[in-house]
């Protein structure tokens, strides 16, 4: 047998490695699991040209130009008219919640107008507060809608020559007017460093106390599971305000991003977001055995609410099916409520829905938690 190299030496490591390898079942679905995750979401969920975005429809008198303008736009593929007949309060509200991304409001006398030739004008008003949203629908505005007015006319002869004579499409950019992306991605940076630091740190909490042994001397201790939890990620609360101090005061003297909402109704939706993070992050150590595994469960969950939650890419452009799957994610909804209180300045009734579904992520985690640190104790 050679001092140096040995096959039967090399084939006995190899076998050792692969045994060890089988038994760490968390990293070996991590080698298998994030490529196909990647593979998914990259390949089919991401899109950057919305099609089908909501969109409500206010016109008093809902005439036969109207009716053109509005079929001409729905079959651009853009538009989705989910509210076809709301009036000026209610599309109010769907804008400023985020339920429609456009209102296309028509006037009373757009068909007396038309049949005078006297330059009938509709307003589009754009969620812009992610630029990218709205660039695509915008951008077939004007054409398509005068196209459909001179069809609606019998006038398709004249086009060319009296397309630009025929209607006047005003384009409004709401709550990002000059369409400046940092306006939409500084807040959503706060949502990203929060999950990425809370939930890391929090679940490395009970991993760290098995990997040095001091499991049993917090077991030995007379603390409920309850205690021991809020024990483990109250003092991580302290750390993300801290975060959030930091992040929204370079928004506002780096970055210069408009803060038109309520201060207290954001720091309120901020802490019931890092709450669900931090019990989160103590859910998965409950799960690891190591800190590796922690980090590694870690990233399974950062990278798919990542790229589902509307941060990098257009919510509204991914398939239903894709977008069923962002609602899991509690950077989703806090992407909304951050977004909605800084940039469109909207009060507690714009944002009770993200509201609710992070407090209710916050309780299913933390029952789960409890279970599971029973488990453990068996």
């Amino acid at each position: 047998m050679s001092r140096f190299f040995s096959l039967r030496r090399l084939a006995a490591l190899l076998a050792k490695e692969v045994i060890q390898m089988r038994r760490d079942r968390i990293t070996f679905a991590m080698m298998l699991g994030i490529p196909l995750i990647q593979l998914l979401l990259f390949g089919f969920a991401i899109n950057t040209d919305p099609k089908g975005l909501p969109a409500a429809l206010v016109a008093p008198t809902q005439d036969r130009y109207t009716r053109a303008i509005v079929t001409a736009l729905e079959l651009t593929g853009y538009y989705r008219f989910t509210h076809p007949a709301a009036s000026a309060a209610e599309a109010e509200r769907l804008i400023t919640r985020g339920d429609v991304s456009f209102v296309v409001t028509v006037p009373s006398d757009f068909g007396r107008r038309v049949e005078r030739g006297d330059h009938p004008t509709i307003l589009i008003e754009a969620d812009a507060t992610d630029p990218s949203v709205a660039s695509g629908a915008i951008s077939t505005l004007g054409t398509v809608a005068a196209e459909a007015l001179l069809r609606e006319r019998g006038m398709e002869a004249q086009a060319e020559a009296t397309i630009a004579e025929q209607l006047q499409v005003t384009v409004h950019r709401r709550y990002n007017p000059e369409g400046i992306t940092q306006y939409n991605i500084v807040p959503g940076l706060l949502g990203v460093i929060l999950q990425m630091t809370m939930v890391m740190m929090t679940s490395m909490a009970l991993t760290r106390e098995l990997e040095r042994g001091t499991m049993e001397n917090l077991l030995s201790m007379p603390a409920t599971p309850l205690e021991i939890m809020l024990g483990k990620v109250l003092p991580y609360l302290f750390v993300g305000a801290v975060q959030v101090g930091v992040v929204l005061t370079a928004a506002k003297l780096i970055f210069d991003v408009p803060f038109v909402g309520a201060l207290p109704l954001l720091l309120i939706g901020v802490f019931v977001f890092v709450a669900s993070l931090v019990i989160l992050g103590y859910l998965i150590s409950t799960a690891a055995r190591t800190q590796m595994q922690a980090m590694q469960l870690t990233f399974f969950f950062f990278l798919p609410s990542l790229l589902l939650s509307g941060f990098m890419f257009p919510y509204r452009g991914m398939p239903g099916w894709a977008q069923i799957l962002g609602e899991i994610f509690p950077l989703t909804h806090f992407l909304r409520l951050i977004r909605a209180i800084m940039l469109k300045g909207a009060d507690y009734a714009g944002i009770a829905q993200p509201m609710a579904a992070l407090t209710l992520f916050v309780l299913a985690y933390a029952a789960l938690a409890l279970l599971r640190f029973r488990r453990t104790l068996d």
